[in-house]
């Protein structure tokens, strides 16, 4: 256990931003499958629907350092080549 107010601060804190990052990544996570399924389901508008969603909660978590920003471009780059599949 912590003794010193900016330790105690400091542990505070982590738990609080641990719960945030947390929501972000499952919000990341669940975009990312809604979008998967209108690709398996070939819904090229629905898809990109979702896709657009996600690749702006996907930026703002690179921008805050939730995830990296080459995790971020690589998911991008991933699931754009499968919605790009579907329109050809």
């Amino acid at each position: 256990m912590a003794h010193k107010a900016a330790a105690i601060k400091a542990l505070r804190q982590t738990k609080k931003r641990t719960v945030r990052n947390t929501l972000v990544k499952k919000n990341i996570a669940y975009l990312k499958k809604q979008t998967l399924k209108s690709v398996a389901k070939n819904e090229a508008a629905g898809a990109l629907e979702t896709y657009k969603k996600l690749v702006q909660k996907v930026d703002k978590a690179a921008k805050n350092k939730i995830i990296s920003p080459n995790t971020a471009a690589r998911r991008k780059s991933r699931l754009a080549k499968k919605i790009n599949a579907l329109k050809k």
